[in-house]
């Protein structure tokens, strides 16, 4: 099932492709030296290159990019070690994935430096293997917390939560060591010293996503001000929508400059909402995520994560407390459930792919198909399944 190749030079014939800004069939994709070098009509099988493959009946897309997930196929990001990173790779590049930010909850110090370790050595190996047998690329790390709102929860442990004083209460949140690693941390700006919080991450360089709160429009206004301007799992985690006390929603609706992410599950958000949210917002402004949890991949049944039982039923976690407590889906799933909602296939890359990197500011070197960006590619067939996954040119998934 699995395929891996070092050769990073080849043509991908007679598929559609997903360009930024519409979507030619019959196209020849072609790489050199792990970056898309052109995409023209394809040639006839006579004169196609040797190095090239058939993807007659399939549609590329940008490789997905998955900016919030704590684990699957068993795996916690909090208790894994490399070994088990990589095995999370594999599965997240069968599913189109082809980078991803592993997500840490609130927890103990020894804990996220334990977590930051894996991170950091799987990082290595992938930077030095050139991504050949570890699947999706780990891009670094998103803190989801301890920053945050106690009285918006959800599935974290309260008794980790933090407020900022100084720069000094940072030291406890390692990150990892190598060359282009994204640090990405969600926050609740109205926690003591939130604002402060903000302005010295993004001094630091880090990435603040707003989330885990009840702010009020002055305080949101402030944390925009600050350098905060996207919205973490939009609509979840906030109090609901008031016409009187208009919240993180009503301030995340209006506000064209910043942008959300989605659970797009079906669960976290109705579906409803998320037609809603696409008129709203638009595909520019909207990334998916997968929110998974460890037993993403793994069916139904009762899990220990976090210190606790997680029951999946129907596809559906729930915690002790009957609260949500991440998802079980893929990015795939999520890009299903958006196209059965009506996204086109350029909204949908925008959505999984061009805006998770824009975010991440890695937009430069992909998160879509265009001539010098890194060759991220998935295949998905008319059924909506993955065919073919190439991370840097190279073919890491063949089903």
């Amino acid at each position: 099932m699995s395929s891996a190749t070092r050769n990073s030079s080849r043509v991908l014939q007679h598929a559609r492709v997903v360009l930024p800004d519409r979507v030619v069939g019959n196209s020849a994709l072609s790489i050199e030296e792990g970056l898309i070098a052109s995409v023209s009509p394809s040639e006839t099988e006579q004169t196609a290159p040797p190095a090239s493959n058939n993807l007659s009946g399939l549609t590329l897309y940008p490789g997905m990019i998955d900016v919030h997930i704590h684990g699957g196929v068993g795996v916690d990001t909090m208790a894994a070690s490399k070994e088990d990173l990589s095995r999370v790779s594999r599965f997240l590049a069968a599913s189109g994935v082809t980078g991803w930010m592993p997500t840490l909850v609130p927890a103990a110090s020894g804990d996220y430096k334990n977590a930051v370790r894996a991170i950091e050595g799987l990082m290595n190996e992938q930077q030095a293997e050139v991504a050949v047998s570890t699947g999706a690329r780990v891009l670094g790390v998103h803190y989801e917390g301890p920053f945050v709102n106690a009285s918006q929860c959800g599935a974290l442990h309260r008794a980790h939560f933090k407020a900022f004083g100084s720069s000094s209460d940072l030291d406890d949140l390692p990150t990892p060591q190598v060359a282009g690693a994204v640090r990405m941390m969600t926050v609740a700006p109205e926690v003591d010293g939130g604002i402060e919080l903000i302005r010295e991450l993004v001094g630091r360089g880090w990435i603040v996503s707003l989330g885990h709160t009840r702010a009020d429009v002055e305080t949101l206004d402030r944390a925009f001000a600050a350098g905060a301007h996207h919205m973490t799992h939009f609509m979840n985690a906030m109090p609901q929508l008031h016409h009187r006390a208009p919240g993180p929603v009503g301030w995340g609706l209006a506000r064209d400059e910043v942008t959300c992410d989605l659970i797009a599950d079906g669960v976290h958000v109705d579906p409803l909402m998320l037609r809603v949210l696409m008129r709203l917002k638009g595909s520019e402004r909207l990334a998916l995520i997968s929110d998974a949890i460890a037993a993403a991949g793994q069916g139904d049944g009762d899990y220990q994560i976090w210190g606790e039982t997680i029951a999946v039923r129907n596809g559906r976690t729930s915690n002790e407390k009957g609260s949500i407590a991440g998802s079980v889906i893929t990015m795939l799933d999520a890009a299903k459930t958006m196209l059965s909602l009506g996204a086109s296939e350029v909204e949908l890359a925008r959505m999984t792919a061009t805006n998770p990197a824009r975010l991440l500011g890695i937009n430069r070197d992909c998160g879509s198909i265009e001539v010098g960006k890194r060759a991220d590619l998935v295949g998905i067939d008319q059924d909506g399944q993955v065919k073919v996954t190439i991370i840097s040119g190279q073919l890491v998934f063949e089903f």
